[in-house]
């Protein structure tokens, strides 16, 4: 995405867990992936429901499974480019405790496959409690929404294009 969020300056006060992967589907199969928010119950292990217009300044609200009880995650969307990428912002904690970003990222490479990066970020003097509470989560979380996103879309475009 050419204008999507720029990473803050890495530094000690960052939690930042970022995974590329090439998907073996066209960009516009992972875009459509992505954007079909009422069918992550069906694909997504760690976002079990998405409801959002994917509007700037508008909420994304989402049902995460990071504890062992599913909990309700209100963010914003901070930037929406149709077919490459968006992003959301949780609400920052007053004093610069805790504030994180999030984006998905979609770069085509050939007609039959794409690459896609997510990112995410979690910043603030609160980030050390939380990454020592929950990185662990987090980052399984991220790694089996990715890894979902890769399948949908490439069982999407093989059901599409039987060979």
């Amino acid at each position: 995405m050419a204008s999507s969020p720029k990473p803050w300056r890495p530094d000690a006060m960052a939690f930042v867990y970022e995974q590329t992967l090439d998907i073996a589907a066209p960009a516009a199969v992972v875009w459509e992936v992505i954007t079909d928010l009422p069918r992550y119950g069906e694909w997504n292990p760690f976002v079990s429901s998405c409801a959002s217009t994917l509007r700037p300044g508008d909420p994304i609200d989402m049902t995460v499974h990071l504890m062992k009880r599913p909990q309700q995650q209100r963010e914003w969307i901070s930037e929406y480019h149709e077919g490459r990428g968006f992003a959301y912002r949780m609400k920052p904690v007053p004093g610069g405790a805790l504030s994180s970003a999030r984006w998905h990222d979609i770069t085509p490479v050939d007609d039959g496959h794409c690459r896609y990066r997510s990112h995410f970020e979690l910043r603030g003097w609160l980030m050390p409690v939380v990454r020592g509470l929950l990185g662990a989560r987090l980052r399984g979380g991220f790694a089996g929404m990715n890894g979902g996103v890769k399948e949908r879309a490439e069982s999407l475009w093989a059901q599409r294009n039987p060979r």
